[in-house]
């Protein structure tokens, strides 16, 4: 582990956890066994119950009593995996922290290889499941949505989404989750500066019950995506987004409008029996409202940035 620790506690686990009871009592004792090895007695276990019915917490009561560092919070409702991860990060004060997902898929044994990676300088280790064990249903949905992340984000990576990550204290901390937003959990830090990379992890066959996401997480994804490309790439350059789109469209606009003056101007056409002279006019005025736009937001940012808005990695 690194030197210079801020807290009594080496290693934190954070397990989102919906309705697995009966993956559970196997996890926690393999989790027990190798955070011991890991931190010896400086770790917690932290399962965050999101809104279960089917007696996970009891599980995660039952350990509490035998070992007072596994500890557990539970949802009133189903909130989703970032809220999960989120409530999980705040309680954590471990200087390092793993997450992995409760359904024994994830496994536990990888967390040294994670840990290592981390001591090599990196500040978020990813896995990567490079042989999953899942229905094409779902690995051919991940291969597609991992090429486009990475496209959209810069960072190539292989598994945006596995649950078996391991983070210095300082990422996790940082991290705003919401949404869908787990997803691109490593996107998020290397937007924020931090040092990103991902190691090839084992990954097993769902051993009980079925997976807990639907159809429309690929919508939600989507969506979220958006939401991270406005938030952080753009979140204080509003212009470069606004003002680029407005460009084209403007630039589209007069480009159709000007072919047409040309065409007027030869007498081959008349101007009033044109739509497409409409168009023009009508791309060139969207084009000038997103850019003014823009320039709106540029104002606001400038109005409210501070330097508490960036991530600084080492104050002195």
């Amino acid at each position: 582990m690194a030197e210079g620790r801020t807290s009594g506690c080496r290693l934190s686990v954070v397990v989102p956890a919906y309705n697995e009871a009966e993956s559970l009592p196997e996890l926690l004792p393999q989790l027990q066994r190798v955070a011991r090895q890991l931190a010896g007695e400086a770790y917690e276990i932290w399962v965050i119950d999101d809104g279960s019915t089917d007696g996970s917490f009891e599980v995660v009561r039952r350990f509490h009593m035998e070992d007072p560092r596994v500890r557990g919070i539970r949802f009133r409702r189903n909130y989703g995996k970032s809220a999960a991860l989120a409530v999980g990060f705040s309680e954590s004060t471990g200087d390092y922290i793993v997450t992995l997902d409760a359904d024994l898929q994830d496994d536990p044994e990888e967390i040294p290889r994670l840990l290592a990676k981390l001591e090599e300088g990196y500040d978020l280790v990813s896995g990567w499941k490079k042989q999953r064990q899942d229905p094409l249903s779902k690995t051919l949905p991940s291969k597609l949505f991992n090429a486009v992340v990475s496209l959209v984000s810069g960072i190539r990576l292989h598994d945006f989404n596995c649950g078996l990550k391991a983070y210095r204290r300082e990422v996790a901390k940082s991290l705003q989750l919401y949404g869908e937003m787990h997803r691109y959990i490593p996107a998020l830090a290397h937007w924020e500066g931090f040092r990103v990379t991902e190691l090839p992890v084992r990954h097993h066959s769902r051993k009980y019950g079925r997976s807990k996401f639907g159809a429309s997480r690929f919508v939600k994804g989507f969506l979220d995506l958006l939401t991270v490309l406005f938030t952080t790439r753009f979140l204080k350059r509003p212009l470069h987004l606004f003002g680029t789109v407005g460009l084209l469209f403007a630039a589209t606009g007069f480009a159709i409008d000007l072919y047409l003056v040309v065409e007027w101007a030869m007498g081959r056409t008349a101007l009033s029996n044109r739509p497409l002279a409409l168009f023009g006019i009508a791309l060139i005025i969207v084009g000038v409202q997103l850019i003014s736009i823009g320039l709106l937001g540029e104002l606001i940012v400038k109005g409210t940035l501070s330097h508490s808005s960036y991530s600084i990695r080492e104050r002195l």
